[in-house]
C-alpha cells in the first residue's frame, strides 16, 4: 500500500480537509483512497508524479479510461474526479500550481435514481399500531425512528445529539451537520414529550450512562451506526416491502412527505442540511411520479 505521507502536499491536502473542512474521518478517508489510487495508476504506468505540475489532463484521463474499463460506475467515477478536483483546487488556493489539469475534464452524466421513501400509510402504521415493546431497547428504538422521520436527520446527527440540543420548550432540535454547521429543526409537542420521558427513563432505568448523549444503549453506551441500522432494518420490514431499509430511506421519507404536502423546497433544503437546492430537488420528482399516479388513476382520458 502507498505510503501518502511521503507526498507533502497529499499530506497538508488531507490534513486541510480534516482541520479546516472538519470532514468526518469516513470522508477524509474516501479522499485518501482515492489519492492513492490515482498515484498508484501513475506510478504503474510510469507517469511523473513529481513536480505536481507534470500532471496532465491527458495522464486524468488515462485513469478515468482505465476505471471505466475495470467497470467502474458512473458514480465512482464522479466522486474520484470530485476528489481529484478538490485536490488540485487546493494546490491552486496555496500555490502550489499555477493552473489544474481538471479544467478540461468532464464527468460523466448518470442517471438519477429516485429516492427510496415509505408511503405515509406504512409510517402511519409503524407509530400508531407497531409495539416497540417495554424494555429499554424498545423505548431508545422507538425514539431512534420517531427523531429520524420527524426531523430528517443523518444518523451521524442522531448518535451525536446531546441531551442540551433538544429544546423541548422551543419544540425544536438544534443539529450540528456536515461541516460543523448548525441548524434547527422544529419538532411536535409529542415528539417533544417523547423526548423528555426519554431522558427522565434513562435517569430511572440506567445506575450510569454517556453523559450528554441523547441515545444510549441498554448498557449506556453511546449508540454506534449499525446499531441504528438494524433497528431501522428491523422495524421498517414490520410496515413496508420496500427493497432497502435504512436510516438514509426514512430521510428520504420525509422529505418526500414534506414536499408531497407542498412543502416549500427551500425550507425542505434548510431541514435536511443541504448545501445546494440541486440535491434537494430530487424530491420534487417523487412527487411528480404521485402526480402521475393520481392522474392515471382519476382522469377520463388517462390511460
Amino acid at each position: 500500500m502507498l505510503d501518502l505521507q511521503h507526498i507533502p502536499e497529499v499530506q497538508s491536502f488531507v490534513e486541510y480537509l480534516h482541520f479546516e473542512k472538519r470532514y468526518s474521518p469516513h470522508t477524509v478517508t474516501a479522499y485518501k483512497k482515492d489519492l492513492e489510487q490515482f498515484i498508484i495508476f501513475l506510478k504503474e504506468m510510469e507517469y511523473p508524479i513529481h513536480p505536481l505540475q507534470s500532471i496532465s489532463t491527458a495522464h486524468i484521463r488515462s485513469w478515468l479510461a482505465d476505471l471505466l474499463e475495470a467497470k467502474c460506475t458512473g458514480k465512482t467515477v464522479n466522486r474520484k474526479i470530485s476528489t481529484l478536483k478538490a485536490f488540485f483546487k487546493y494546490l491552486l488556493r496555496t500555490g502550489l500550481l499555477q493552473s489544474s489539469p481538471m479544467a478540461a475534464i468532464v464527468s460523466p452524466k448518470i442517471a438519477k435514481r429516485l429516492p427510496v421513501f415509505v408511503e405515509q400509510k406504512h409510517t402511519e402504521t409503524l407509530f400508531n399500531h407497531v409495539d416497540f415493546g417495554e424494555g429499554w431497547e424498545g423505548y431508545t428504538a422507538r425514539l431512534i425512528m420517531d427523531l429520524l422521520y420527524t426531523t430528517g436527520m443523518r444518523v451521524s446527527e442522531l448518535i451525536n445529539l446531546t441531551e442540551g440540543q433538544a429544546d423541548i420548550r422551543q419544540l425544536r432540535i438544534k443539529v450540528l451537520g456536515k461541516g460543523n454547521k448548525e441548524r434547527m429543526i422544529p419538532i411536535d409537542a409529542k415528539v417533544a414529550a417523547n423526548i423528555e420521558t426519554y431522558m427522565l427513563e434513562k435517569r430511572r432505568v440506567l445506575t450510569s450512562f454517556d453523559a450528554g448523549f441523547l441515545l444510549v444503549n441498554v448498557k449506556g453506551k453511546k449508540l454506534y451506526p449499525k446499531y441504528v441500522y438494524l433497528v431501522v432494518k428491523k422495524y421498517l420490514a414490520l410496515v413496508t416491502t420496500v427493497q432497502k431499509k435504512s436510516p438514509h430511506v426514512l430521510r428520504h421519507t420525509f422529505a418526500t412527505h414534506l414536499t408531497n404536502h407542498g412543502a416549500d423546497l427551500n425550507a425542505v433544503k434548510a431541514l435536511l442540511g443541504h448545501s445546494s437546492l440541486a440535491a434537494t430537488q430530487i424530491y420534487t420528482h417523487n412527487t411528480i411520479e404521485k402526480l402521475k399516479d393520481v392522474y392515471q388513476k382519476a382522469h377520463p382520458k388517462a390511460g
